[in-house]
């Protein structure tokens, strides 16, 4: 008797909305005060180049996605085109990426609704979050498709309100900086290495539109929908940033070299500005959806998890229990109890510490910037060495894999040093259970 199948459930319009709630369409609200300082006050520009940047992961995930339809992502897209060993280490390292990033989600959730009603402990909110959005997974993909739509649907509208009030204090009161130093630097001049150094931070607010490719398995229609889906959730996240960043800019109280003196200002500064010049009320507004929209990001990020375990588990690259689909629902059980385990336990540790949110947010890019920079790479494998694929085309399949695994591995090596020693830690575990399960002997 075979073992269930996940069930096509999912349509081209849920697939975005499941990007835009694990990226955050406000994502670029908690970064705006550092980017600017970095960049010299030009953030618009840095979150161009940034989705630009992207655009190049973006489309060899598109090209992987169409060709290996598979809920394993990363781990189905190396081991097909660079091989099984490979294969295992992509997935073990981007399951650091979804069980970091849910973590760090689940923890902004509970202390942003902490300082609200402080009687309550943080880590009773984390517990909670981790329960609810657990059981919506257990539920099965078209429950948490319907509430993942209804969730972006709210957190766009927030920031539509706030934009457009802002418009409106821009027209009556006119600008705090230039209309164009935003995009100039202003008097203090535009500098092209602020500007790169600032893309580096400004990649990683794009962190979960790679979980699309998860879901291949439960998309209705051609294998090509995940990859125009990634591409359209990329491109809305960027006009997005950039339109909240510009006209944060705009409208700042403080300036680049206020900022720049004094880090302390940067985490609200945008907060600040919409205090200050729009209005206290969507002040708050913007607060309390970003921090439920974060537990709903978790939730993506979680799916995309267990996702990825049962692929490797189904193929025995970890153990096959971890294979297993509720005949009931449709979701990877095994998958997404273990996923919540591993969210819950860090988060639960990270609420216990001063500098929790600060120790995980440090660590938790690598494992999504290994295994982008793998994708582009399996592309060359699967494309143009193996020459597999109907179509194979120099520039799809050979420049733009090279140039964005390239701008991935600045990004690499730029990270904390707390960040590549946990990520490092984490590959030898992963190399560890590589060999003890004997994942691509034969291929030896």
């Amino acid at each position: 008797m075979s073992s269930p199948l996940l069930r096509r459930d999912v349509g081209f319009a849920q697939l975005v909305a499941y990007g835009l709630v694990f990226i955050g369409p406000a994502a670029a609200v908690g970064v705006f005060g550092t980017l600017d300082a970095r960049s010299g006050g030009v953030v618009p520009v840095v979150y161009l180049l940034a989705t630009l940047a992207m655009a190049l992961t973006a489309a060899s995930y598109a090209a992987m996605s169409a060709a290996v339809p598979s809920a394993g992502s990363v781990f189905a897209y190396a081991s097909a085109g660079i091989g099984r060993r490979t294969g295992h280490m992509g997935g073990w390292m981007v399951l650091l990426d979804y069980l970091l990033i849910p973590s760090v989600a689940y923890l902004f959730t509970g202390i942003a609704l902490h300082s609200v009603f402080p009687a309550i402990p943080v880590w009773v909110y984390v517990a909670a979050a981790v329960a609810i959005t657990t059981a919506l997974n257990l539920a099965g993909v078209s429950v948490t498709a319907k509430v993942s739509m209804v969730v972006v649907i709210v957190e766009v509208a927030v920031l539509l309100i706030v934009l457009i009030a802002a418009v409106g204090v821009l027209i009556t009161h006119g600008p705090v900086r230039g209309w164009l130093d935003p995009l100039t630097g202003g008097s203090g001049g535009f500098h092209p290495h602020l500007v790169l150094g600032a893309v580096s931070i400004a990649v990683l607010s794009y962190l979960g539109f790679d979980a699309l490719a998860t879901f291949a398995e439960e998309t209705k229609g051609s294998s090509r929908v995940i990859g125009r889906a990634t591409l359209v959730c990329l491109v809305v996240a960027g006009v997005l940033f950039m339109a909240q960043t510009y006209i944060g800019a705009l409208l700042s109280p403080l300036s680049t070299h206020e900022l720049q003196a004094d880090p302390s200002l940067q985490g609200d500064a945008y907060y600040r500005m919409v205090d200050e010049q729009i209005s206290p009320v969507l002040h708050t507004a913007l607060a309390l959806a970003k921090a439920v929209g974060a537990m709903f990001s978790a939730l993506v990020g979680q799916a995309a998890g267990s996702r990825v375990l049962m692929a490797m588990g189904r193929d025995g690259s970890l153990p096959r229990v971890l294979g297993r689909v509720s005949a009931r629902t449709g979701a990877p059980l095994i998958g997404t109890l273990v996923a919540a385990t591993g969210n819950v336990l860090v988060s639960l540790w990270a609420a216990q510490r001063a500098d929790g949110l600060d120790v995980v947010v440090s660590i938790v890019d690598v494992g999504a910037l290994v295994g982008f920079t793998l994708v582009h790479l399996s592309v060359i494998g699967y494309f143009l060495l193996a020459r597999r694929g109907e179509t194979r085309s120099v520039f799809r399949h050979g420049v733009i894999p090279v140039i964005g695994a390239a701008v991935l591995v600045v990004v690499l090596v730029n990270s904390s040093g707390l960040a590549l020693i946990v990520g490092g830690i984490w590959a030898l575990v992963g190399a560890v259970i590589m060999l003890a399960r004997g994942v691509g002997r034969a291929e030896s």
